[in-house]
């Protein structure tokens, strides 16, 4: 988890977000690159929450 956060702020440091917009423009679509970093964040932790297992107990009762 705390690698993850490394990551996360490391991230989050490459893009400043105190200045003015920076946009990315493909085609019709126009969106911020510190929109589209919390957007690939979150894609990232949904794909890990559906890949990573729940833990679970070894042995004994199923519930």
């Amino acid at each position: 988890m705390t690698l993850l956060l490394s990551l996360v702020s490391i991230f989050g440091a490459l893009i400043n977000l105190g200045g003015p917009g920076n946009y990315l423009h493909l085609g019709f679509v126009q969106i911020s690159y510190g929109n589209l970093s919390v957007i690939i964040i979150l894609i990232i932790l949904f794909v890990l929450a559906i890949l990573v297992p729940f833990p679970h107990r070894k042995g004994g009762d199923p519930r």
